[in-house]
């Protein structure tokens, strides 16, 4: 019976020390001074994926990962930097999957290409159907 529960104990504890006790970075909950340089780290936040949620913006997670990284587009906005300027940092730093929206290089072609690629399969599938009812 106790060897039964082993795994169940490790699990539990493995999802009791993934959240961090690190307190979290001052500008990762708290907006800039200045409503436009807020405006900006907002906006940019809103297009940038968190890491650990995947589906979520780093605006919307509250994952210690989101807010270390709200953090660092504050201070980068903050320090005078421009919006396109942070990005192209985070996309360095993180990779294109951090943007919901991968530039077009060879190695993202897939994902520009498949859903064109899918949607005309659905339409031909469509026509051949119609032609079959209608004939």
């Amino acid at each position: 019976m106790k060897q039964a529960l082993l795994p169940l104990a490790l699990l539990v504890a493995g999802i009791a020390q993934a959240d961090s006790s690190v307190p979290p970075s001052t500008l990762a909950y708290t907006q800039l001074p200045d409503a436009e340089q807020e405006a900006q780290a907002q906006a940019l936040m809103e297009t940038v994926r968190c890491l650990v949620c995947q589906g979520q913006s780093i605006a919307d997670s509250d994952a210690d990962m989101a807010g270390e990284m709200r953090a660092l587009v504050r201070q980068r906005i903050a320090a005078g930097e421009k919006p396109a300027q942070v990005r192209t940092w985070l996309i360095e730093r993180y990779g294109d999957y951090v943007t919901y929206d991968p530039p077009l290089r060879w190695v993202t072609a897939p994902l520009w290409i498949a859903p064109l690629l899918l949607l005309g399969l659905g339409l031909l599938i469509a026509r051949r159907l119609f032609k079959r009812r209608a004939g």
